[in-house]
C-alpha cells in the first residue's frame, strides 16, 4: 500500500507528465531583458526552491492574469495556470491563490484545478458557503452600500458595480483616470459613511464588511500545509500586508507598480509567469535530483578512521566528522550544492580523461587535460580529520571550498586569516590551509562560500582541509610529497602481505582496500557503508543509515580480510566486541548494531532539509533496527573465532571466552522468532536463516573446543542437533520445493542458501540442489539475485543484492555448476565502478546501481567468490 509520500510522488510523475511544459521551458528560456528577472533573483530563487516545504501564492488580477473584470478576459496566462498547477503537483509543494473576489467568481473566473487552494474576498472566504454566516445586519448595510454606489458612480462611463458575499465592488478597469479618481472619492465616502472598509485593489474598489485579511489567510494556509517557506505575489496595496508577514528564507514579489516592501519587483504578470516557470524547473530537479551521478561512479578515499566519496569530477560530495556518524560537513551527494560541497575543476572548460586510484593506495587522481587533482586522507590523531587535495598541472583550477556543517543545518561564517579560511561558529575548528590560493568569500547570512582561482604554472598547490585540530601546521610542499608517500607505503606494505587469488587480483585487491577502510581502526568496529540514506529504489522512501557497526556484517567483513591473510582486523573487531559485552546485561541481550564507539544508537530520525539522492526521500540518520531482535548474529561471530584460531593455530582465552558466551547467548535465546536478518519491520518469525546461525554458532564453538582442547559446555552437542532437526523439518515447504524465509511460509529468502553453504545440510542433498533452483527461478533476474519478493512491511521497490548473488554463485560452486557460477561471477565483475567500488544492489531493469555505497556486503562477497573460482581457474 503506498504510502502518502509515495503517492505525491506518483502524483507529481503524472500531473507534470499530462502537463505542456515545453511551455514552461520556452518561458525559462525567453529573452528576459527588462522584466525584473535579475541575477539576484535568480539567486534567491534557486535558494527558495531548495526549501524542505514550499508554498507559492499570489493574487490573481495584475498578477495572475492582464487585468481586473467580471468577464473571461481575467482568465489567467496559460503559462502562469501551467506552472502554478506544476509547481502543486510536486511533492511537499503547495500553491495558493488569495484574491479580492469572491471565492466562487475566483473559481469561476480562474478555471484553476483543485491542486491549487483558492481562497476568496481579501483571505476572508475559504469556503463557499462563508456568506451564508453573515448577519441580517450586515447583509443590510452591504444593500444600502450598493443602492448609493448604484445612484452615485453606476451611471459613470466605463463603470460597473457587482455585489460580492462579503462585499460592493466597483470595477474601474474601463472608465477615464478623470473618472476613476471621482468615483474612488464617492465610493471611499459611502463606505465611510456606512462603516465599511474601503480597500483599493488594482482596478477594483471594495467596500467590504470585513477588514483585509489576506495576511492572516496566508499565515493560516502556511499552518495548514506545514510549509518552511512560502513565496507570496501581489500588485496591490491588500497584498503589502500580507508580503509584511513574510521572513526568513520567504520571498516577496511585487507585480507592476506601486511601494512595496517586496526586495524583488516584476514588469507584469508574464514577468511573474515566467518566475513560476523556472521556480518549478529548479525545484523540480533538486526534488528529483535529474543531475545526480551514478552511486557505481564515486570513489572513498580514507584513512583509517575517517572516510570520504569523491564524484568523478572531483567533488568531495561526502564526509562527515569526527566519527563516521556524525554530521555531514559535505552531503552533496544528498542535497546538491546546497548541502556542501568542496570541487575543483579546470577555469578553461574540459572535460574529465578520467580517475584512477594511486595502485594499491586509497589515494585517488583526477585529470584533466591541464589540471590533476590528488585526494587523500592522511592519518591523523583521534578527533581529527585531514583532507589533503594537491592541485597541479599547467592550467587554472577553480577552488570552490562550501562547507555545510550538520547536515547543513548549522549556521557559520568564514574568515580568510593569512593563507587559511577559518570556519568560524562551529563546535570544532575547522580550517582550509591553502598557501597560493586568494579566496574571495561570499555568505548567504547562514552559510559561507569561498571561491578562488589557482594559476598551477608556478607548481602545485597543496589546499589542506583539518578539523578538530587545535594546532594545525602549515603544509609545504615538500613535508606533503614525504607524507603522501609514507601514507602510500604504509598501505602497499599491507597489500603485500595479502594472499591475493588469482582470479581478478586487482578487483579483489582493491576490494581489500574498501573493507581496510571501513575499519574504524581507533575502535575495531566496521562500517557497513560510509553512507546513509543511499536509496534501494530511486524516488522511494527505503533509505537507511548503514554508518554503524552491524556484528554480522563487521564478523563476516573481517572474516573476508582474513581469509586473505591480514588477521588485524579481525582481532581488532574481536576487541571492540569484547568491550561491549563487558558491559552488557548478557550476550544474549546483544543489540544487532552498534556506533563505531560501542554506544548504543539514538533515535533514528529523518533530516527534513535534504531532498535526498535523485530525490529520494526521506534522509535518516540513526538505524531502527537497533532496537530488533536479530539472533542470527552469533553465528558469523562464532564462525570468525573458529576460523581466527584454525589459522593462527592458537586460541586465546580473550577469545575463547567470546566463543562461550556467543554458544550461550544461543541456548537462551534460538528458541525465540526474530526480525531476522533483513529487518523487516514487521512482528518477528522464526527465521530460518537465523535457526542456521543459531546452529552455526554452536556447532563452530564444538569445533574450536576440539581442535584447542578446551572443554564444551554439555547442552551445545544436543542443542545443536535439535536445531538441525527443527531447521530441516519446520524450514522446509513442499508448495515451494524449498527451504523458506520462515517457519509456516511459502516465501522464498535468498539467505536460505546458508542451509548447504553453512553445512547444517549436504549441499548434495536433494533438497537443497531444489533450493538453490527456487532461488534461481524466483530471485535471479540477469547479473542480480533479489533478497525476497514477499511484502515486507516497507513501501516501494528495491534492487537485487550483490551479497544473494555471491551467495548463489557459492551455491553453484557447491552443488558442481561450476560454468554456471562463472558466468554470473562474470556478470558480477562487470557491474563494478570505473575505479572498482560497488554498491548495495542493483536494479537489472532500469540498470541502476543503488543502496549505500561503497557496501562491504558487496566488496566481501566478491573476495569470496573469487577465492572459492580460484581452484576452478577456467582453461
Amino acid at each position: 500500500m503506498p504510502t502518502p509520500f509515495n503517492q505525491s510522488v506518483s502524483d507529481a510523475a503524472l500531473l507534470t507528465k499530462s502537463l505542456p511544459l515545453g511551455l514552461l521551458r520556452a518561458f525559462v528560456q525567453a529573452d528576459a531583458a527588462d522584466d525584473g528577472l535579475t541575477p539576484q533573483l535568480l539567486a534567491d530563487l534557486k535558494i527558495l526552491a531548495r526549501t524542505p516545504g514550499l508554498l507559492v501564492a499570489c493574487n490573481y488580477g495584475g498578477t495572475l492574469c492582464g487585468a481586473e473584470g467580471i468577464s473571461t478576459e481575467t482568465l489567467p496566462l496559460g503559462s502562469a495556470a501551467v506552472a502554478l498547477r506544476a509547481l502543486a503537483a510536486l511533492p511537499n509543494t503547495h500553491t495558493a491563490v488569495i484574491s479580492g473576489r469572491s471565492l466562487r467568481d475566483l473559481a469561476a473566473v480562474s478555471r484553476l484545478p483543485a491542486e491549487v487552494h483558492l481562497v476568496g474576498s481579501h483571505g476572508a472566504e475559504f469556503d463557499m458557503g462563508y456568506a451564508h454566516g453573515l448577519s441580517l445586519a450586515t447583509e443590510s448595510v452591504l444593500q444600502q452600500a450598493s443602492q448609493a454606489l448604484a445612484e452615485t458612480v453606476g451611471a459613470y462611463r466605463g463603470i460597473t458595480i457587482e455585489r460580492k458575499p462579503v462585499a460592493v465592488a466597483v470595477h474601474t478597469n474601463s472608465a477615464a483616470p478623470d473618472v476613476v479618481a471621482l468615483a474612488s472619492e464617492q465610493a471611499e465616502t459611502i463606505a465611510r459613511t456606512h462603516g465599511l472598509t474601503f480597500i483599493v485593489d488594482g482596478s477594483v474598489l471594495d467596500l467590504s464588511s470585513v477588514k483585509p485579511s489576506k495576511a492572516s489567510a496566508l499565515e493560516h494556509l502556511r499552518s495548514m500545509l506545514g510549509v518552511s517557506a512560502a513565496l507570496y505575489a501581489g500588485d496591490a496595496s491588500s497584498d503589502e500586508l500580507a508580503m509584511a508577514t513574510l521572513r526568513g528564507p520567504d520571498m516577496a514579489l511585487r507585480v507592476g507598480e506601486g511601494p512595496s516592501v517586496a526586495s524583488h519587483r516584476l514588469r507584469d504578470p508574464e514577468s511573474f509567469a515566467r518566475v513560476l516557470a523556472i521556480l518549478f524547473e529548479l525545484r523540480r530537479a533538486w526534488l528529483f535530483g535529474e543531475d545526480a551521478v551514478g552511486l557505481e561512479r564515486h570513489s572513498l578515499i580514507g584513512n583509517g578512521s575517517s572516510t570520504a566519496l569523491i564524484t568523478p569530477d572531483a567533488n568531495i560530495c561526502w564526509m562527515s566528522h569526527p566519527l563516521p556518524d556524525s554530521g555531514s560537513l559535505f552531503a552533496h551527494l544528498l542535497g546538491g550544492d546546497a548541502a556542501g560541497h568542496f570541487s575543483v575543476e579546470p577555469v578553461k572548460s574540459s572535460e574529465v580523461l578520467g580517475q584512477r586510484y594511486v595502485d594499491s593506495t586509497m589515494i585517488v587522481e583526477t585529470r584533466w587535460a591541464d589540471v590533476t587533482v590528488t585526494d587523500y586522507l592522511e592519518p591523523a590523531p583521534v578527533g581529527i580529520t585531514s583532507l589533503v587535495r594537491v592541485l597541479s598541472g599547467t592550467g587554472t583550477a577553480r577552488v570552490v571550498f562550501a562547507p555545510r556543517p550538520d547536515y547543513a543545518n548549522a549556521p557559520f561564517s568564514m574568515e580568510v586569516r593569512g593563507t587559511e579560511l577559518h570556519v568560524v561558529g562551529t563546535a570544532d575548528p575547522i580550517i582550509l590551509m591553502a598557501p597560493g590560493a586568494s579566496f574571495s568569500i561570499n555568505s548567504d547570512g547562514r552559510h559561507a562560500t569561498a571561491t578562488a582561482d589557482v594559476d598551477l604554472r608556478n607548481g602545485p598547490v597543496v589546499l589542506n582541509l583539518r578539523c578538530g585540530d587545535t594546532e594545525p601546521r602549515r603544509v609545504a610542499q615538500q613535508d606533503e610529497t614525504s607524507r603522501r608517500s609514507a601514507a602510500a607505503h604504509h598501505s602497499r606494505r599491507w597489500v603485500r602481505e595479502l594472499q591475493l587469488p588469482g582470479v581478478k587480483p586487482s578487483l579483489v585487491r582493491r576490494s581489500a582496500l574498501v573493507l581496510r577502510a571501513l575499519v574504524h581502526e581507533p575502535t575495531g568496529a566496521v562500517l557497513a557503508a560510509p553512507t546513509t540514506s543511499l536509496p534501494e529504489g530511486i524516488g522511494g522512501t527505503r533509505n537507511w543509515d548503514y554508518r554503524y557497526c552491524w556484528l554480522r556484517d563487521g564478523a563476516m567483513t573481517v572474516h573476508a580480510l582474513m581469509d586473505l591473510g591480514s588477521t588485524a582486523e579481525a582481532e581488532g573487531f574481536l576487541a571492540w566486541l569484547a568491550r561491549i559485552l563487558a558491559r552488557a546485561p548478557g550476550p544474549e541481550w546483544l543489540h544487532p548494531l552498534y556506533s563505531v564507539t560501542g554506544a548504543p544508537l539514538s533515535t533514528e530520525a529523518i533530516i527534513e532539509s535534504l531532498p535526498g539522492y535523485a530525490g529520494s526521500r526521506p534522509v535518516r540518520i540513526g538505524n531502527a533496527a537497533d532496537h530488533q531482535v536479530q539472533l542470527d548474529v552469533f553465528g558469523p561471530i562464532a564462525h570468525l573465532i573458529d576460523a581466527l584460531g584454525a589459522r593462527q593455530g592458537v586460541l586465546t582465552d580473550a577469545h575463547w571466552d567470546l566463543m562461550v558466551q556467543m554458544a550461550s547467548a544461543v541456548l537462551a535465546r534460538w528458541h525465540e522468532p526474530d526480525h531476522g536478518i533483513w529487518e523487516a519491520r514487521r512482528p518477528p518469525r522464526h527465521h530460518v536463516y537465523t535457526k542456521v546461525m543459531c546452529w552455526v554458532a554452536l556447532d563452530r564453538a564444538l569445533r574450536t573446543a576440539a581442535r584447542h582442547g578446551r572443554e564444551p559446555r554439555p547442552a551445545w552437542e544436543p542443542t545443536a542437533a535439535v536445531i538441525r532437526e527443527e531447521v530441516l523439518r519446520e524450514g522446509w515447504d513442499e508448495t515451494a520445493s524449498s527451504y523458506t524465509v520462515a517457519y509456516d511460509s511459502p516465501d522464498l529468502d535468498a539467505a536460505v542458501l546458508h542451509i548447504g553453504l553453512s553445512g547444517l545440510l549436504d549441499v548434495n542433498d536433494e533438497r537443497f540442489l531444489d533450493t538453490v533452483t527456487a532461488v534461481e527461478r524466483e530471485l535471479r533476474v540477469g547479473p542480480t539475485v533479489f533478497r525476497y519478493r514477499y511484502d515486507d512491511g516497507l513501501p516501494g521497490l528495491e534492487g537485487g543484492f550483490h551479497i544473494c548473488t555471491t551467495w548463489l554463485i557459492e551455491a553453484y560452486v557447491a552443488v558442481g555448476r561450476i560454468d554456471e557460477a562463472w558466468d554470473l561471477f562474470d556478470q558480477l565483475v562487470n557491474l563494478f565502478g570505473p575505479t572498482g567500488l560497488l554498491p548495495e544492489e542493483y536494479d537489472p531493469g532500469t540498470e541502476t546501481h543503488l543502496g549505500n555505497h561503497p557496501q562491504a556486503y558487496s566488496h566481501l562477497g566478491f573476495i569470496r567468490c573469487a577465492r572459492l573460482l580460484d581452484e576452478f581457474q577456467k582453461g
